[in-house]
């Protein structure tokens, strides 16, 4: 058997025998899927998912406004820009387990210097540090790494991945938040990123090494299907046919319009999420509750989020992904607009249900379409390069809420130009069609 180079998914062949998996075992993708899932609890979790959180201790500590805190989120979308196509370019050559890594080393750095700051550009720098560490050991490579393991089964493998990220913050978001409330003698912010800190450098090294780039490392086919042994010269026809056929170069993907609508959707559907992530937790502390309500809150989105990974990943490999799309688009930005007119704790949960449900079911979805659409011999490329025009929308949504809540004292004009560029996103993945490759004689 030939185990070819781990980034070239291209060159599996194996032509002698048959690949044995004994009954009842599990394919070794599922795994790659809950490890994947783990890796983004380290490196994502406490960076974006608890901001909500550090940005009311930090406001308590430092009485920063709230267009320098939402700028240190601002700013990493910057530094993503600029990485997006580095990191895509990082994962297709060296492999997932080498470029998590090294993400996670970053991300560990980071956090330590974090739990150190004491002025606000060491705050930024701490943030991009952190936010380089995430985008090289979390997101795009995990999902690359899912994309090369499954082909029929790929939405609901990354919706077992995003389910399990889900999970974690379940869990340590509302942790985070008793141990930095800033009216409570626990154990502080400083001190809740340093172990954070310490923790991420310590599980850099086990975790990345269970990492199997692709299944031909051991042996495995896409999906955990059998292949029978074939004459070696048929095989690579039908290889050819098979695989190569609708797996496009960066390039092909680029000049295809639907790699922008999918972008730039993608993008306008985040906005708003970043703009929660930084903003929520303030939003929650101007009606008057504490630091723990909007731990509440996060967990029951998350809560609702993490299930509606599953329904999502099976919707989209049942139902086309871009209808799929439109729908939790629609159903995101309508519960965001439950935030202008929520003055009780059960708008709020109302708003975490309807939140979670959107989140969560668009969320597997915005990469399986890629991974559908342009196949994955140079996915890692193409989902680096379609990261610029969405971290520059990015770039722009807590930038905006700040500057609009400390010029007119509310959110409520922000939440309306989220929501309204969050459907045009909608709109957009609703009319990506799926491309057919020009055929090169």
């Amino acid at each position: 058997m030939k185990v070819p180079a781990p980034n070239r998914i291209e060159s599996t062949v194996i032509t002698t025998a048959k690949v044995i998996r004994h009954p009842g075992q599990v394919f070794y993708g599922w795994w790659i899927a809950i490890l994947s899932g783990f890796v983004m609890v380290i490196a994502t979790v406490p960076l974006f998912h608890a901001m909500s959180v550090w940005a009311v201790a930090i406001e308590a500590h430092f009485g920063w406004t709230r267009l320098q805190i939402g700028a240190a989120l601002a700013f990493t979308r910057i530094e993503g820009g600029i990485m997006g196509p580095v990191e895509g370019y990082l994962t297709d050559k060296y492999g997932t387990r080498r470029v998590v890594l090294i993400g996670l080393l970053i991300c560990g750095v980071g956090w330590l210097l974090f739990s150190r700051m004491d002025n606000l550009y060491m705050f930024y720098i701490a943030y991009l540090v952190m936010a380089l560490g995430q985008g090289l050991g979390s997101w795009l490579p995990t999902m690359t790494v899912i994309n090369h393991w499954f082909i029929k089964n790929r939405a609901m493998a990354m919706g077992v991945s995003n389910m399990i990220s889900r999970a974690g913050a379940l869990i340590l978001v509302p942790g985070i938040a008793w141990m930095i409330d800033p009216d409570k003698s626990r154990l502080g912010w400083s001190n809740t990123a340093l172990v954070i800190g310490i923790m991420t450098l310590v599980l850099a090294f086990p975790i990345s090494k269970l990492i199997k780039n692709n299944p031909a490392e051991i042996g495995l086919l896409p999906d955990g299907d059998i292949q029978e042994p074939v004459d070696v010269s048929v095989e690579r026809s039908n290889e050819s046919k098979d695989t190569h056929e609708e797996d496009f170069t960066a390039m092909e993907a680029i000049k295809t319009p639907v790699f922008w609508f999918i972008a730039f959707g993608h993008g306008f559907t985040s906005m708003i999420i970043l703009a929660m992530f930084s903003h929520l937790g303030l939003m929650i502390k101007d009606l008057g509750f504490p630091i723990t309500t909007t731990g509440q809150v996060v967990s029951v989105y998350i809560f609702v989020a993490l299930i509606f990974q599953l329904v999502g990943g099976y919707v989209g490999d049942h139902l086309p992904k871009n209808i799929a799309l439109f729908i939790f688009s629609t159903i995101q930005a309508l519960a965001v607009l439950i935030l202008m007119v929520a003055h009780s704790f059960w708008a709020l949960m109302l708003f975490g249900v309807m939140f979670g449900m959107g989140f969560g079911g668009r969320n597997p979805l915005t990469v399986a379409i890629r991974g559908d659409y342009f196949g994955r011999n140079s996915f890692g490329k193409i989902l680096g390069i379609s990261t610029v025009p969405m971290n520059v929308l990015l770039l722009i949504s807590p930038l905006m809420a700040g500057w609009i809540k400390d010029e007119t004292g509310s959110y409520n004009i922000a939440i309306l130009i989220l929501a309204g560029f969050n459907m045009l996103g909608g709109i957009m993945f609703l009319i990506s069609k799926k491309p057919v490759r020009k055929k090169h004689s």
